[in-house]
Order: C-alpha cells, then sequence, then structure tokens
C-alpha cells in the first residue's frame, strides 16, 4: 500500500540521518575538548570521580607550595646550626690554646667574644619568611599530605620540625608551677662529714682524717696507709710505742712518699690528710700486724686494722646537686641552685633530660664566675643519677636547691656570652662547657638534616602522586584520539548516505503521480 500521508521509509531514514548527525557531533565535541566525558550528562558517576580527582590534584599543588616552603626554612635552619657548630669549633681551638703558659689569654679572650658576636648574629639571621627555628621551642607543623579514606573524609597530615634553640636567653623561671624539689636534693660539702664507708672533703678543709688508738706499746708492728693507691709503711719500736707516735711516724713516711696533690699532718694520734686534686677518687686503707690496734676515719665508726682495714673513698670534695634517676623532665621546668644566697636558674627545653639540666646548670654557675667555685658534672654508676658537683676552694657558701615548672626555656647556647679564658678555672670551665654546646649545635643540625631530608623525599612523592592522579583522571575523562579520528570518518560517511538514503525515501510518492497521468 502506498501512501501520500505516510512515507515510512522516510521516516527510518531520518531517524537514522538524526542518530549519525547526534553521534557525529559527539565525536566532533570530543576531537574539539579532548575528552570523553565533558560534563556530567555524557558519564555523570566518571565525571563525578574524576571531579573529586581533579579537586585533590589542585589541593596537592598547594601542598607541594607548603613543602617547598618548609624545605627552605629548615634548610636556613640547618645551614645555620653547621655554621655555628664551625664557629663554636674555631672557638674551641682558641680556648685550648689557652691552656698553655706562655700565650696572650687576652688576644683569645677578645677572639673568643669575636666568635661568641658572629655566632649570636648567625643566630639571629637563621630566618626564611619570618620564620626563626634557631629560636624558642614550638614545633613547626609542615603541610605534608591531604588522606581521603574509602568513605571519602580527607585529613590532613603534618610533618612536625622540632625547632632547636641556640639562643643564648637565660629563660624565665616558673613560678606558678609545680613544686619540683622532690626531683632534686642537695648536699653541702660542709656538712658532709665521711662516716664509715664513703664521704666527701668538707668545702673548708679538703681534709681527711684518720684517728689511732690502741696500738700495743711494747711490741715492733708493721703499721700500712695507703693513699691514692699508693702505700707507705713504719714499722714502731720495740717499747713506748703510742698512738702519737705511730701517726707522727705514718705522716713522716706519707709526706716523704710525694704522692701528688696529697700531704699530710699529725697531732696527738690522728693523721690528717688533705688533697689538692678536685673530682677524683682519693681512697685510704689501714692495715697492721697488730691486731689490736684500731682506726676511726672522719670520726666514724672505728675498725680493726689486723685484718687490714679498708677506710674512706673520698668521691670529691664538692657539694653536689642530684637529680633522682626516675625524675622526668618536661618543657618549662626549671631548677634553681643557691649559692651563698645568689640564685642561678636552667629551664628545660623540650625533649631535655636530666642530665642536659645538671650540663645546663653547670653552664649557668660557670658563667657566673664565682670567685674558687669549680663545677663537674657526672653519673652516679650505681644509681645512674647525673650529679652536679661544685668544689669550693674557700669559705663554705650554703647551699640550696629548688624546682618549680611553668616557666621559659633557657636557651642552648646560654653560657657563650661568658665563656673566660683569661683564668686558668675560666679555661677548665670553658673547656667543658664549649664541647657541650658542640654537641648541642651538631644535634641541632643533625635534626634539622632529618627534617629536611624527610621533606624533600615527602616533596617528590606529592609530585609523583600528582602525575598519577593526573594520569587517573586522563585515563577515565580523555578522548582516544586514534579511535575519536577513525570514528568521525566513518560518521561522516554514514551521514552521506543518510541523506542519500532519506533523498531517495522522500522521492518514492512522487511514484504515485504517474498512476495520474
Amino acid at each position: 500500500m502506498s501512501s501520500i500521508l505516510t512515507n515510512n521509509s522516510a521516516m527510518v531514514a531520518l531517524q537514522t540521518l538524526k542518530s549519525i548527525n547526534n553521534d557525529l557531533s559527539k565525536t566532533q565535541s570530543m576531537i574539539s575538548t579532548g575528552k570523553e566525558v565533558a560534563s556530567a550528562k555524557d558519564n555523570s558517576a566518571v565525571w563525578a570521580i574524576s571531579k573529586v580527582m581533579e579537586s585533590d590534584v589542585k589541593g596537592f599543588k598547594a601542598i607541594s607550595e607548603s613543602l617547598s616552603l618548609g624545605e627552605s626554612s629548615v634548610a636556613v635552619a640547618r645551614n645555620g646550626a653547621e655554621t655555628v657548630t664551625d664557629l663554636l669549633t674555631d672557638m674551641k681551638e682558641k680556648i685550648v690554646a689557652a691552656q698553655g703558659e706562655n700565650v696572650d689569654r687576652t688576644k683569645l679572650q677578645a677572639d673568643i667574644d669575636a666568635l661568641s658576636d658572629q655566632i649570636t648574629s648567625v643566630v639571629g639571621a637563621a630566618q626564611f619568611n619570618g620564620l626563626n627555628l634557631l629560636k624558642g621551642t614550638d614545633d613547626v607543623n609542615v603541610l605534608s599530605s591531604l588522606d581521603r579514606d574509602s568513605t571519602g573524609e580527607v585529613t590532613s597530615s603534618n610533618i612536625t620540625v622540632a625547632r632547636q634553640d641556640l639562643s643564648t636567653d637565660k629563660g624565665v623561671y616558673g613560678t606558678g608551677g609545680g613544686d619540683l624539689t622532690p626531683n632534686v636534693t642537695a648536699a653541702d660539702g660542709a656538712a658532709n662529714a665521711a662516716g664509715a664507708g664513703g664521704g666527701e672533703f668538707s668545702n673548708s678543709g679538703n681534709t681527711f682524717t684518720l684517728a689511732l688508738a690502741s696500738p700495743t706499746a711494747a711490741a715492733s708492728n708493721t703499721f700500712n696507709l695507703q693513699v691514692a693507691g699508693e702505700t707507705v709503711t713504719f714499722t714502731s719500736a720495740a717499747t713506748g710505742n703510742t698512738a702519737t707516735s705511730v701517726a707522727a711516724g705514718l705522716t713522716a713516711a706519707l709526706n716523704a712518699a710525694g704522692i701528688e696533690g696529697i700531704s699530710a699532718t699529725d697531732a696527738t694520734g690522728t693523721i690528717t690528710i688533705t688533697s689538692s686534686s678536685q673530682f677524683e677518687d682519693v681512697e685510704v686503707n689501714f692495715s697492721t700486724t697488730d691486731g689490736t690496734a684500731t682506726a676511726a676515719v672522719n670520726g666514724g665508726v672505728a675498725g680493726a686494722g689486723g685484718a687490714g682495714f679498708t677506710g674512706e673513698t673520698i668521691s670529691a670534695r664538692a657539694s653536689t646537686v642530684t637529680f633522682g634517676a626516675t625524675a622526668n623532665v618536661a618543657e618549662g621546668d626549671g631548677y634553681r641552685v643557691s649559692i651563698g644566697g645568689v640564685a642561678y636558674d636552667y629551664v628545660a627545653g623540650k625533649g631535655e633530660t636530666t642530665e642536659d639540666v645538671a650540663r645546663g646548670l653547670k653552664s649557668v654557675i660557670d658563667g657566673a664566675g664565682i670567685e674558687n667555685i669549680t663545677t663537674r658534672v657526672v653519673q652516679d654508676s650505681t644509681t645512674n643519677e647525673w650529679v652536679l658537683q661544685l668544689d669550693n676552694d674557700g669559705a663554705d657558701l650554703a647551699l640550696t636547691v629548688e624546682g618549680s615548672s611553668g616557666g621559659e626555656a633557657t636557651g642552648g647556647l646560654v653560657a657563650l656570652g661568658t665563656l673566660d679564658v683569661t683564668t686558668q678555672d675560666g679555661v677548665d670551665a670553658a673547656i667543658a662547657n664549649i664541647e657541650t654546646m658542640i654537641d648541642t649545635t651538631i644535634d641541632a643540625a643533625a635534626a634539622f638534616g632529618s627534617s629536611q631530608g624527610r621533606i624533600e623525599t615527602q616533596s617528590d612523592f606529592i609530585s609523583q602522586l600528582t602525575d598519577s592522579l593526573r594520569s587517573g583522571i586522563g585515563a577515565l575523562v580523555d578522548a582516544d584520539m586514534e579511535e575519536t579520528s577513525a570514528r568521525l570518518q566513518a560518521l561522516q560517511v554514514q551521514q552521506q548516505l543518510g541523506v542519500q538514503s532519506l533523498s531517495i525515501a522522500n522521492q518514492a510518492p512522487q511514484t504515485i503521480l504517474s498512476l495520474f497521468r
């Protein structure tokens, strides 16, 4: 049946041509935009995924900039710490040179002061965009990543860079914080008379006494006295021996032995031994063939000498400040040592230990230049406690110690400006303190180097991750141009054929006219 009102062939040809034109339009859009999914209508799921990933890429670009800024800041701080280490090493050379007798210590002190000023200048200038990591104790966070979990929740990650305080700030001793006094004890040397088994020199006398009693009067006996590892011997007479005569004989033998730093006097049966050496163990042992003879050490319990009586070991002729082995140190914890009524403070920084506090107090006290006072920091091998020893060659000074939290940390180079090589005591203190400061700056430079390396690694990872995300987005939405080009040519051919097909279908009703001729 033929109809001039309904041309089914034309309708089919028209629909086919519309479909071809629609596909051709999409293909031309893909060629012009380069994307297979250019909008949500193309593929809503893929478009949504790609947009989330594109937002992450922009976020990682900002993170990359943050990492670059952080890396530069840490690099400046590391270079500053390394420079300070080199300058402190130069300063150490000057301090060691000051040990010599035929040197101009005044000129060496001038060099040390100049180096100190240079170090202060370096620390002050080691900033990037206003951020100085060589001052203060607050950590600095560098934005390092955006982490998206399976639920789509996003959290940020940071690389924490710890400041390394290389300033000379004295800090602020906390007055409103917790009481830290139980963590530390003070022992004033003048009040620490040695008893049996151990003791210390007094500040005022630096002496050690051995009181003899009950030697046999009518027998020749051998008395041995060991001091600082050297033994002297005295043999008593056959008759008429007394504690006084034996003490006099041992004293003469001891002085004749010429033991370095040791001298002795005697009076009424008591030998008084004096040591001039500082912070060295001085052990005194007494023995005799006369089993009835006894000796009392520094007023302690008398012991029999027949079997080889062991006397005293003097660990130091010093007052002590002892930090408990279990004491914890937090940032802002301050400890105050008062000597003769004058307070010397050290406030701990982040991550410091009782050893750091003890060495910090030593630096502060040394820097004060107290006459006749020298210091040393040791660790008790039995208790593992860190001990600050204060040796006093002058009159007894009252020693007290206290602690309080809530302060502001003392700078790591607090003793820098007080190094003094114009005196021998100053040189001795400077050598110990310069080593502490060098260790501090080496640790600081190492910490910054580790942080910088981590930031560089993260920066490289973020760069690679961004490339991977971009590649993934491209795989989702980019058009395959080879395939699209071939499809365009095919659709253009199909379009031409569709037009011809529609033209033929539209001409079909004209054949009906021949029936009316």
